[in-house]
């Protein structure tokens, strides 16, 4: 028991189930899996003449394939600066347990040189233009990106095309690199929500690719070898499985330079080798890490869910929403509107908690992270499952209602430049096959009522197994069967 626990959220807990079901009559278990996606579908069927007149001059993306199979995507804009970027469907699930880390060193190899520019070159032209030149590595995915002046597009797509078509990969530029990645290593492993993000996955999806770390471990990036990026490379980096996405760029001359600068990118892999991605097998489990020496515990509790495409998407993002964020140096924690982060800082049982929902192709982890107090775990873990599993029986009206338009909010403010709406087109694109309209997001959203939140969170989390990371002092940190019981209720 907590030395420091309180009454307040045993007894919240231990009254709530009564007044739920007293206000609300929960649905049949044998309807429990049931889902809105005719509500969504014949939301989004009205887009087209029923959108929000506020969206009704929101750009169009348009969309053009060449005949290599590279989709090319942009979105005019008014401003001078645009962004173009290169995003494959291509990241660490790709890779098996001995190459593990190749995508990602790939992308640091990237900047070191082409048959054209040496390293200094590259550096010396972007800076030269006033540019910025990045890149970054996913699980699923890799992106390259250039945001310039509009009158420098055609130079950007130029550099673009020379570093992923003409790297030359050295063996001296590779092993310069180890060090840098193994330094990159080090810098991760201080940053706490890293490592317990990347323990989650550990432990979800045992043994399985989606549970290795983007960056590899240790060993293999002393053993990845120039025979191993360029079969990546010959095997991954095809006209298909790549989207050019631009953004403040007319899209017609987006599709001439991309004939120009990327058709000679192969229809299909030179190696013959087809891509496989290992599919997920999620794991109930948990991963503990004890430090009693550390001020804090940092703890993660995840459910799996279904993906990017299932029609629970947007009732997810909602609920993430509701559940909420919060941190000790914002204000107003004890009278947020979320029931979980009200009671998690009035009884000081965290310094930061957010909701997260991670998706994949195919699956996704939902749940909540915590920066809490080392004597107070056992009534952190009653209080999120608490408010989870409360989802399944009641939803307040107006905290939905303030969700959606938070989450409305979210879309658009993301949208607020050229870099994050290049970026938005392209992970669309290799997610859905198009991009999503606000408009039509707004609609979806707006589709989801108080019933198919408590439907999705009665698939996810109404008895349901999790995984869990914790490090840090975490002597207090229930056991996982202790958990487990508090993800139903029982009914009487």
């Amino acid at each position: 028991v907590s030395t420091q626990s309180t009454w307040g959220p045993f007894l919240i807990g231990l009254l709530r189930p009564y007044i739920m079901l007293l206000r609300n009559f929960r649905a049949p278990v044998a309807k429990r899996n049931a889902r809105s996606s005719s509500a969504v579908a014949a939301a989004a069927a009205r887009i087209a003449t029923a959108g929000p007149k506020a969206l009704t001059n929101f750009p169009a993306t348009q969309s053009t394939v060449l005949p290599n199979g590279l989709r090319v995507a942009s979105e005019p804009g008014h401003g001078e600066t645009v962004t173009v970027g290169v995003f494959l469907d291509a990241g660490s699930r790709y890779e098996d347990a001995k190459t593990n880390g190749v995508a990602h060193f790939l992308e640091h190899m990237f900047f070191k040189g082409t048959k054209k520019r040496t390293r200094f070159d590259l550096e010396t032209e972007v800076e030269n233009i006033g540019g910025h030149l990045n890149a970054y590595t996913s699980r699923e995915q890799t992106v390259f990106y250039a945001k310039v002046l509009r009158k420098d597009v055609g130079q950007a797509m130029d550099l673009l095309s020379d570093i992923l078509l003409n790297s030359e990969c050295n063996a001296d530029d590779i092993e310069r690199e180890r060090g840098v990645i193994l330094r990159e290593m080090q810098e991760v492993d201080n940053q706490m929500e890293e490592v317990i993000f990347d323990r989650l996955h550990e432990t979800a999806f045992r043994d399985n690719a989606l549970g290795r770390t983007i960056l590899g471990p240790e060993e293999n990036i002393h053993s990845i070898t120039r025979a191993n990026i360029i079969d990546y490379i010959q095997t991954h980096y095809t006209a298909p499985r790549m989207v050019i996405a631009g953004s403040g760029v007319p899209h017609a001359e987006l599709v001439k330079l991309s004939e120009k600068y990327f058709s000679g990118v192969p229809a299909a892999p030179i190696n013959g080798k087809q891509p496989y991605m290992e599919p997920a097998v999620f794991t109930g489990s948990d991963i503990r890490v004890r430090f009693d020496s550390m001020d804090k515990a940092y703890v993660a509790l995840g459910f799996p869910t279904a993906g990017w495409t299932d029609p629970d998407n947007y009732s997810l993002m909602l609920i993430q929403t509701m559940l909420g964020s919060w941190e000790k140096a914002s204000s107003g924690g004890q009278h947020h509107i979320s029931p979980m982060i009200s009671d998690l800082v009035s009884n000081k049982l965290v310094s930061s908690v957010m909701s997260f929902n991670t998706q994949y192709s195919d699956t996704g982890l939902f749940g909540v992270y915590a920066i809490a107090d080392k004597y107070g775990l056992q009534d952190l873990m009653y209080v999120i499952t608490r408010e989870l599993v409360n989802l399944c029986y009641v939803v307040d009206d107006a905290q939905l209602e303030e969700a959606k338009n938070q989450l409305k909010m979210n879309i658009l403010y993301h949208l607020d430049g050229t870099t994050h709406t290049a970026e938005d087109i392209g992970r669309q694109l290799l997610t859905y096959g198009r991009r999503i309209h606000p408009s039509e997001a707004f609609a979806r959203i707006d589709a989801v009522d108080a019933r198919a939140i408590k439907q999705v969170a009665q698939r996810y989390f109404y008895d349901q197994d999790f995984a869990l990371a914790a490090v840090g002092p975490t002597f207090e940190l229930p056991d996982y069967n202790w958990i487990r019981r508090r993800t139903y209720w029982l009914k009487i």
